[in-house]
């Protein structure tokens, strides 16, 4: 992938990885069941198909998903997720819920038992909650 962002910071980082149209997209398509490359692209209507090809070799050189090949003639292959775009699960709910509270039509929102969920952080070292307010950037 283009890398478009020559910053020391995360997010800059992470969206040379994740940043690209559609990117997100096909990673959540993956996600939801679709693994082939038809598949995929029945899943995003209006994708270019050599763009949708360009992205999975480019997620695939990138180390966020893995492909295998399940049918020699004519080669058509499988794409799964690797451990680090199975992490993105936080950044899709907290998309779907800043789209939910800001977008003028929303059509999915994320609940639990019929409730509405918000972010939550906890620290990792004593599992208390925190607040947005408790929190800082470090630097390395």
């Amino acid at each position: 992938m283009k890398k478009q962002y020559d910053l020391p910071c995360n997010i800059a980082q992470s969206l040379n990885l994740i940043g690209d149209k559609w990117t997100l997209l096909i990673l959540h398509a993956i996600k939801c069941g679709a693994h082939s490359y038809k598949e995929i692209s029945e899943a995003l209507p209006g994708i270019p198909t050599n763009l949708l090809s360009k992205r999975l070799k480019d997620l695939c050189n990138e180390d966020l998903l893995v492909c295998h090949l399940y049918s020699k003639h004519p080669p058509r292959y499988q794409y799964d997720l690797t451990k680090s775009s199975q992490d993105l699960d936080d950044v899709y709910n907290a998309i779907l819920i800043w789209g939910d509270k800001h977008l003028e039509k929303s059509f999915k929102c994320l609940k639990h038992k019929g409730a509405p969920v918000r972010i939550a952080y906890i620290n990792e070292e004593t599992g208390e909650i925190l607040t947005a307010e408790d929190l800082c950037v470090e630097n390395h």
